[in-house]
């Protein structure tokens, strides 16, 4: 498999694959389902709703998840909580500073010397701007597609405007969420799960990965150096 593996084209999910986000969506997340149910839930119970199709989306997720708890709350509720805890409120600093980056830039430069860079991202437009718009790596990705400039995932929509009238098989897509192999999957696009093996709910979301068709299932961004040589 390594040796038909020849993308010219790389396109990058942003959380789970370039920024750690345990300590920004992941926590923002679990304090909104705490916050509206008065439950204390885990990071555990977190990782089932995320391996469900439609949920890459954590707003919706939330919704979804109060909701099944018993706290009937609507998506733009869900949202407006969430944002409190992410952005910061009443003069207390948002999760979003606990941002960390997973992958350096010099290694963005060295795969952008080779390929085609670009993301596409389930975050909106001025979240992807928050972290990305100070880092230096931002420059080397020609396109980038937020949830403001495409349907949300898993619709393809967003590899369809990269890639243009481009073929999809010159292409592969980074992703950690089953709503990205669904993207993939319907775009026709070669796909690699993000997924490292100690995570919560490995063989279950592995499995599920491979069911959707990924050529592989890599513990970190850069372990994707061992398919491009």
């Amino acid at each position: 498999m390594k040796k038909l593996l020849r993308p010219r084209i790389l396109i990058f999910d942003v959380d789970g694959v370039l920024v750690d986000v345990r300590g920004t969506y992941w926590r923002s997340a679990l304090e909104t389902v705490r916050y509206i149910t008065g439950k204390r839930v885990t990071y555990a119970e977190l990782h089932r709703w995320k391996s469900k199709p439609g949920f890459n989306d954590d707003w919706n997720m939330v919704s979804a998840w109060v909701s099944a708890l018993g706290h009937p709350t609507s998506y733009e509720e869900a949202r407006a909580t969430f944002e409190k805890f992410y952005w910061g409120s009443s003069g207390k600093p948002g999760n979003v500073r606990n941002e960390k980056l997973m992958v350096t830039p010099r290694q963005i430069e060295k795969w952008a010397q080779r390929f085609e860079l670009n993301l596409f991202t389930g975050r909106t437009r001025q979240e992807f701007s928050f972290t990305f718009e100070r880092w230096p790596a931002t420059r080397y990705f020609r396109t980038i597609v937020t949830m403001d400039d495409a349907k949300k995932k898993p619709h393809p929509e967003g590899l369809y405007k990269i890639l243009g009238q481009r073929d999809s098989s010159t292409a592969l897509y980074l992703g950690d969420n089953i709503d990205d192999a669904l993207a993939a999957l319907a775009a026709d696009m070669p796909f690699m799960a993000i997924i490292a093996p100690d995570e919560e709910g490995y063989r279950q979301r592995a499995s599920r990965f491979r069911e959707l068709g990924a050529l592989a299932l890599l513990a970190r961004a850069t372990d994707l150096n061992a398919w491009l040589k």
